[in-house]
């Protein structure tokens, strides 16, 4: 595990201390969703501009365990040749790394299959529980062997037949691996799924759109009950993988804890992804920003507190309770109790790592209380979460002296060339 030393900036909010043009990697929601209807399709597809990362490399090699016959290009990724979800097979093993959202969403697709597929991950992986789905794929007839808590390692075992259950969904991620794969069934009979509790209501939104697109046919009853016909099938498609505004959070909040100007390129406020809601929370904080044809020019300002719900935008914790520090009155931050099943309990981690930095934050079971910090340098721990290891960085650049911040390594899951973008919008 690697360190690296940050120093925090000139404190002079004169000047901008940061400035420049930059363009956020892709989105790994939509590059995962891609891939994984690219790979099930009933002819190729194209994907062009994909997030290359350690996460979607991950769900790249499952694919491709399962069958499916992906070439790599400099522009992205040709599906050549989808899984053949008709062959009886022998069983494979797929480990997914670091993703969650690879292993929710594929182990779902998987179930479809007439063979055994085991599952694992690494140590954060293997902490995140699939209890809820994996309880929901044994009433669709699947076979399931897992330990009590459902964390992997585990296995599943097909056909998924249609049928009836209800899932809990603390992360939106069990219900878009239903939602993907009750589809490919090969009964025409409809499924009806119940979803009691609902959470990161726009990731559910993004799968939609995903299969309206494709032309699935599908009844949503207010996000409470989903009807969804078998013996549907996902068509070849080329598309262009948008930025990703879960990582553009993290440039932003850098912006408005420096009081600098940065010019954003390829974001889509049309698009489908939740972390886009950071933009109103952040002018609600005192910042302010405007689009200029495809570009949006965002500005930092003087901070204020702010009452911010981050229930469909989860991700957006770690940089947010950064940012909050630097505000001029109290900040809460609510209503996100799934922050605590993410790669670390995000919540417990980032209350922790910013107190070391002096930062007045009081811990809440869905959320923090975070009042006004002057920040200083200190050895911080990114407690191998990407998340976690950007919004320390961001944390330090107003804060006295240098910090250093663990496990610098992990930015690669999401973000790669993370540390080089942020040295070179530097003054």
């Amino acid at each position: 595990m690697s360190t690296i030393t940050l120093s925090g900036l000139n404190p002079d909010r004169n000047n901008k201390l940061l400035k420049g043009d930059l363009r956020i990697p892709s989105s790994k929601s939509h590059t995962i969703r891609a891939l994984l209807i690219a790979s099930f399709a009933d002819s190729p597809s194209r994907i062009l501009d994909p997030l290359y990362s350690e996460d979607t490399k991950s769900c790249l090699n499952a694919c491709r365990l399962l069958g499916a016959d992906i070439k790599e290009h400099e522009w992205g990724w040709d599906v050549l040749k989808p899984v053949d979800t008709r062959a009886n097979q022998s069983a494979l093993k797929i480990d997914t790394g670091n993703s969650g959202t690879t292993l929710y969403l594929i182990t779902a697709m998987a179930a479809i299959l007439d063979r055994r597929v085991d599952f694992d991950g690494d140590d954060q992986i293997r902490s995140r529980s699939a209890s809820n789905l994996l309880d929901a794929l044994k009433d669709l007839g699947v076979q399931v062997e897992s330990s009590e808590n459902g964390c992997a390692p585990y296995s599943v075992c097909g056909p998924m037949k249609s049928g009836e259950t209800s899932i809990e969904c603390p992360t939106s991620q069990y219900l878009s691996a239903l939602l993907l794969a009750l589809p490919l069934l090969r009964s025409q009979k409809i499924s009806r799924v119940h979803v009691p509790l609902l959470m990161e209501k726009p990731y559910v939104e993004m799968t939609l759109k995903w299969m309206a697109d494709q032309g699935i046919v599908l009844e949503n009853r207010n996000y409470r009950d989903f009807l969804i016909r078998g013996n549907q099938s996902y068509k070849g498609f080329e598309k262009k993988i948008p930025s990703d505004f879960s990582s553009a959070t993290f440039f932003l909040c850098a912006a408005a804890i420096t009081g600098s100007d940065l010019r954003f390129k390829g974001l889509d406020m049309n698009d489908t992804q939740g972390d886009k809601q950071v933009i109103p929370m952040l002018e609600k904080m005192g910042c302010s920003y405007r689009m200029e044809r495809e570009d949006l020019l965002f500005s930092g300002g003087v901070l204020r507190g702010s009452v911010l719900d981050l229930n469909d935008t989860p991700d957006a914790l770690p940089a947010l309770a950064a940012t909050a520090c630097y505000a001029s009155s109290e900040t809460r931050i609510v209503n996100v109790p799934q922050a605590r099943m993410k790669e670390t309990d995000r919540i417990a981690v980032m209350t922790t790592e910013l107190r070391k930095m002096g930062a007045q934050i009081e811990e809440l079971p869905d959320g923090m209380i975070i009042r006004p910090s002057k920040l200083k340098g200190s050895s911080v721990n990114g407690h191998g979460d990407h998340r976690i290891v950007m919004a320390l960085a961001i944390a330090s650049l107003m804060a006295e002296g240098e910090t250093r911040i663990s496990t610098k390594e992990t930015v690669d899951i999401t973000f790669p060339g993370f540390f080089d973008l942020l040295n070179s919008l530097k003054q």
